[in-house]
């Protein structure tokens, strides 16, 4: 059971498909935070944002570095790193999880004129 005091790093997937990265110490919270409005500037006009990706960091010093090295990958690499973490991992309450939807469009099968 983690303790209050625990950090964690979480990557969200906004509604326009861009990538956005933070620490708390609740993340179901802080999604929740998000999703109402009032969470960072990135996301207010980016709604609604998906939990995607979160890790355990020791401290708030050890989970900002970490923020921090994910801030500077690629948006490649972190979807690799979403990748890692299994869809049905229990640290992810299932209401937070992102659901994966295809559009037409972005399957390539959209119809051309």
């Amino acid at each position: 059971m983690p303790n209050k005091s625990d950090w964690y790093v979480y990557i969200l997937q906004c509604a326009d498909h861009t990538l956005y990265t933070g620490v708390a110490t609740d993340v179901v919270a802080r999604l929740a935070t998000h999703n109402a409005g009032k969470g960072a500037k990135y996301t207010r006009g980016r709604l609604p944002v998906a939990l995607l990706y979160q890790e355990s960091a020791e401290n708030r010093g050890a989970a900002l570095k970490r923020e921090h090295a994910i801030k500077k990958m690629r948006a490649s690499d972190k979807r690799q790193l979403i990748e890692t973490q299994a869809p049905n991992k229990p640290d992810i309450p299932a209401r937070c999880r992102a659901k994966k939807t295809t559009t037409a469009a972005a399957s390539g099968n959209a119809a051309r004129k």
